[in-house]
């Protein structure tokens, strides 16, 4: 299963192609386009700034990744994209991206929680992870101690 997956919650637009195979995750694209040097002059995230450059960059990333990974929509089984939490205008960009790119190839779409992805992370890189264990999460604005019961 090979997902096309999109982040834009707050100040960096990404996309990234991954692959479950035999039980095993492989990320085999993920492009980022930071808008550091965009905010810098003013101490921190702008967001309208961040939703015009997340509008902006959407495009070009999407086929920077499908390239980069070796596919096509075709060979992708599903969208996913962040919806929340973050800032709305931000995450509008992808949201409606993801769901007009799922809609017009017939794709599942598949709404992932930004906190939970920082949690889901971890089985990428260490796969013998199992719950229950407790995350310690920090991301911007939101920091979480959570006691994980099980993989969703």
């Amino acid at each position: 299963m090979r997902i096309l997956a999109f982040e834009s919650s707050c100040d960096e637009t990404a996309a990234a192609v991954l692959e479950r195979k035999d039980g095993k995750i492989t990320v085999l694209s993920n492009i980022v386009a930071s808008q550091i040097a965009i905010h810098a002059k003013f101490g921190g995230v702008v967001p309208e700034i961040a939703s015009r450059a997340h509008s902006e960059a959407i495009s070009g990333i999407t086929y920077e990744a499908l390239e980069t990974a070796g596919v096509t929509m075709d060979d992708i089984d599903a969208v996913a994209v962040t919806n929340n939490p973050g800032l709305i205008g931000a995450l509008l960009v992808a949201v409606n991206f993801a769901k007009s790119l799922a809609y017009s190839y017939g794709k599942p779409l598949i709404p992932v929680n930004h906190i939970k992805g920082h949690i889901a992370a971890n089985y990428i890189c260490h796969p013998e992870l199992k719950p229950p264990f407790i995350a310690f999460v920090a991301s911007g604005g939101h920091t979480s101690v959570v006691r994980v019961e099980d993989y969703r």
